[in-house]
């Protein structure tokens, strides 16, 4: 019967790094998500009381603003997807025989000056609240990520390495005008500066494992998230499981506390929830969040069945 259950899951859920079956731990809901706490009015961000934010707890809020209300050294590890600013300075464009439009929403909308700060804003706070040689991932394309690459080189902060995620079966490009974009980087960032960085998180073992027993490189070919991977809703930069998975299990331990401050559809959160970390997500889009939650609670009720009697 067991075998029957874990057979029947294994239709509802896209393969991995890792078998999503945890049939020996109960069924625990997912918390609603919480709205965050707004910073306060009278006081600066870094003189105000800090909050301890709950573990595998969503958050609805900004990311800049929440994290300000945060305790200094609260994670082990930041993984998150951040504004490209694609649509900085245009309409989204759409293509005859695709449903795909790129990127349009407001939300990736800064001026070349915005987005430098803010991107600046975020990533100090994210250094605050990670602990002393923690990890820090965070994805982008040739759209932002030399901005990024720029600011973290500012700070002093140490890049261990710019993995680049290849992706098979790419979007065509829409205007034929261009090679097609096929791949995104993820900065790894080890939280501290060039001089006093050390002992960050590697899994080598884990890593080589899944390389079939070669040292792991930095070009990870994985396909666009699948349509099963969308059944709750879409987003428009969701990333897929397997990638989250990998980057999960390469730069965390069981048990550690994982934030992302842009969790868009909560790919990072459903990692982190497989490979039993304890995560923290904030999204300032309601449609998102509600995805977000769905996901992570409708995973745990079929993957967490109750042991049958044999």
């Amino acid at each position: 019967m067991v075998a029957m259950a874990k057979e029947r899951v294994a239709r509802d859920f896209q393969p991995g790094e890792v078998e999503p079956f945890d049939l020996q731990t109960p069924y625990e809901p997912v918390a609603e998500p919480v709205r965050a706490p707004r910073p306060s009015q009278s006081l600066a961000p870094r003189t105000a009381t800090h909050l301890t934010p709950l573990s595998n707890q969503l958050y609805e809020g900004d990311a800049l603003g929440t994290l300000q209300q945060w305790e200094d050294k609260t994670f082990h590890a930041c993984i998150t997807d951040p504004p490209y600013n694609i649509a900085r300075d245009r309409k989204g464009l759409s293509w005859a025989f695709s449903s795909h439009v790129t990127i349009d929403s407001e939300w990736d909308r800064y001026s070349p000056e915005e987005y430098e700060q803010f991107t600046a804003s975020w990533l100090k706070e994210v250094c605050r609240t990670v602990k002393e040689n923690g990890n820090i991932f965070i994805f982008g394309s040739y759209h932002n990520i030399y901005t990024i690459g720029a600011i973290a080189a500012r700070l002093d902060l140490r890049v261990i390495n710019s993995i680049i995620w290849a992706k098979p079966n790419a979007q065509p490009n829409i205007t034929c005008r261009m090679l097609t974009e096929s791949t995104e980087q993820v900065l790894w960032i080890c939280n501290n500066s060039n001089k006093k960085a050390k002992n960050w998180t590697f899994n080598y073992d884990d890593m080589k494992a899944l390389n079939g027993g070669k040292q792991m490189r930095n070009f990870w070919d994985i396909p666009v998230t699948p349509a099963r991977e969308r059944v709750h809703g879409k987003h428009p930069s969701q990333k897929p499981l397997r990638l989250m998975e990998r980057l999960v299990l390469c730069g965390t331990n069981r048990g550690d506390r994982v934030m992302d401050c842009f969790a868009g559809s909560g790919s990072t959160l459903l990692a982190c929830d497989r490979l039993d970390r304890r995560w923290v997500g904030v999204e300032r889009d309601a449609e998102y969040l509600g995805i977000a939650h769905k996901r992570l609670d409708d995973e745990r009720r079929q993957r967490r069945l109750p042991l049958l009697p044999r």
